[in-house]
């Protein structure tokens, strides 16, 4: 059995609905995956399956997460391995230390275009940093800067199919899977 970390875009299904974590978990067995689990309540799941194709098991769970919930979501997977390393790829460890709310990174479905980190150099405020790390953008947000630019530069739109999470989720999912 392989160990797989899913992010959901989104847990938003509509005007006053959010996803309920109990109900993804449920339609994550309902697709005969395994110890489905989930870290709080922002679409951080934790699952078991035999060894599978990324691609392949994001459409499936994409597939079942409209079937079930009337809506579509992104969802973003990465094997248990995949994740350690991000975790352990992180740049910005001091930040992470101090404030772990500060540093964030968006997971990218496919890595971030070298063009589209040369825009976002733009947006980067002055207490600010952005960094990337295996195709996955690192940000350390600065609370000087109450509505960062940057954060609303790193858009699907912008950068293509990613979600991001504070150091906080990444830590607690590496140690979800073992890290």
């Amino acid at each position: 059995m392989q160990t797989y970390v899913a992010l959901l875009y989104s847990i938003v299904l509509g005007e006053g609905r959010r996803l309920v974590m109990s109900d993804l978990r449920a339609m994550t067995e309902g697709l005969g995956l395994y110890n489905p689990r989930t870290l709080v309540a922002t679409g951080n799941l934790v699952f078991e399956t035999k060894e599978t194709e990324i691609a392949a098991l994001e459409r499936r769970l994409e597939t079942a997460f409209e079937k079930t919930f009337g809506r579509h979501v992104d969802i973003i997977v990465r094997r248990a391995d995949d994740w350690l390393k991000l975790a352990a790829g992180n740049p910005f460890p001091a930040e992470s230390a101090a404030a772990a709310d500060q540093v964030a990174v968006r997971v990218m479905r496919k890595p971030v275009p070298a063009g589209a980190l040369a825009a976002l150099e733009a947006y980067v405020g002055n207490d600010e940093r952005m960094q990337a790390v295996g195709g996955d953008i690192w940000i350390f947000f600065s609370r000087e800067t109450p509505s960062s630019r940057l954060l609303a530069a790193t858009s699907h739109k912008r950068l293509g199919v990613g979600t991001s999470r504070n150091w906080n989720t990444v830590r607690k999912l590496a140690e979800m899977v073992g890290g």
